[in-house]
């Protein structure tokens, strides 16, 4: 199967709630500061809005391990924007260029878990640090976009470089 995206996540600023779950959208409108109507709270208080953290990409693969874990993990409950189909995670590297839709994106790093993860029903304070030790290099990567534009579900994901 050709990689392609499964799923698009957001999360609006809600006072009170942490950036997690993100929830599915049909069509996103990408900015060079990431997807409109998502807010990361850590990339804009603690990172000033680093271009580096625009959005953040998943792998089908790596939900489907997780799962077989234990771990129920779905699309969107890691905090990623993308969540990508027929893609093996192991083969994304910084450096990395992929056009989806109209966007062209950059692989900038791989994202750290975090303590908002014990928010997740399935996991809590009880489980977190279990969770956050499962999680380590299997969070997601963050992403800079190159161009902005349009993209939905079922868009391909090409490799340029």
């Amino acid at each position: 199967m050709a990689p392609h995206v499964q799923q698009i996540n957001v999360k609006p600023d809600i006072q009170g709630e942490v950036g997690l779950p993100k929830m599915p959208i049909n069509t996103a409108n990408v900015t060079f500061s990431g997807i409109d109507g998502d807010y990361n709270r850590f990339r804009k208080k603690k990172k000033d809005n680093d271009p580096d953290m625009a959005i953040m990409i998943i792998s089908t693969d790596i939900l489907f391990e997780l799962n077989q874990e234990g771990w129920p993990v779905q699309p969107g409950d890691l905090g990623e924007n993308l969540t990508l189909s027929g893609m093996d995670y192991g083969s994304i590297e910084p450096g990395q260029q992929y056009k989806i839709g109209d966007v062209t994106l950059e692989i900038s790093f791989i994202c750290d878990p975090c303590s908002n993860l014990y928010a997740l029903p399935y996991v809590g304070e009880d489980r977190g640090p279990e969770f956050i030790k499962t999680l380590m290099n299997r969070r997601g990567w963050y992403a800079r976009v190159l161009t902005p534009g349009i993209m939905k579900p079922g868009d391909g994901v090409a490799l340029l470089k």
